[in-house]
């Protein structure tokens, strides 16, 4: 990556430092809500604010990669340094973006859900196909990697390097308290007690 793209960070952004997932996946997930994704590109920068959020508690949580101490080849990042991003693949097809986070000797994440796009729209529709709905464009997991062109290659990239391709930045911006809901993650029907554990944030813009 060119370090001239130190210079690209729009004016008023700031990226994230690496203290910020030194913490619980908790407390990342809901404080990565109103957070922007800046998506460095050969095709051109996207940029979306993140508006949905699924913590994942490491070891101990059934419906974490990492339960159990697992790992593998498909797990390495979260068990790696906090603030790189942990991108997965389901199904054989579809994308999803985590943030690495926790304690030391912690293999937890934070799955961004959804974000909306704020730089990058017409780029981002094109990778959608036929969506033309901003609401919808990135309003799943799997959109939000469409529409930023973030596949398994970007898995393991430090989200807090200014260089980098895919960085994390903050303009100062907090969703209001009264305006964050919270409730059971999706989609984890295997998870046993887990299924109702109160990690999912998410926020209306």
């Amino acid at each position: 990556m060119n370090p001239a793209f130190v210079q690209d960070i729009p004016a008023g952004f700031t990226p994230v430092g690496r203290a910020f997932y030194q913490r619980s996946a908790e407390d990342v997930a809901r404080d990565l809500l109103g957070r922007v994704f800046y998506r460095r590109h050969q095709e051109g920068p996207v940029m979306a604010r993140i508006v949905e959020t699924e913590a994942y508690l490491g070891v101990e949580d059934p419906a974490c990669h990492t339960f159990g101490g697992r790992k593998t080849a498909r797990v390495r990042s979260m068990w790696g340094e906090k603030g790189r991003a942990y991108v997965y693949l389901i199904y054989g097809i579809h994308h999803c973006l985590n943030a690495v986070c926790g304690g030391p000797g912690e293999a937890a994440a934070v799955l961004i859900r959804g974000a909306v796009v704020l730089e990058g729209q017409d780029l981002a529709f094109q990778r959608r196909g036929q969506i033309r709905d901003l609401r919808r464009l990135s309003d799943g997991p799997a959109k939000l990697c469409r529409a930023l062109a973030i596949s398994r290659e970007e898995d393991g990239v430090d989200l807090c390097d200014p260089v980098s391709p895919l960085l994390l930045l903050d303009d100062g911006f907090r969703p209001n308290e009264d305006a964050l809901e919270r409730g059971p993650r999706i989609g984890i029907d295997y998870a046993g007690e887990a299924v109702s554990w109160p990690l999912r944030f998410l926020i209306s813009l």
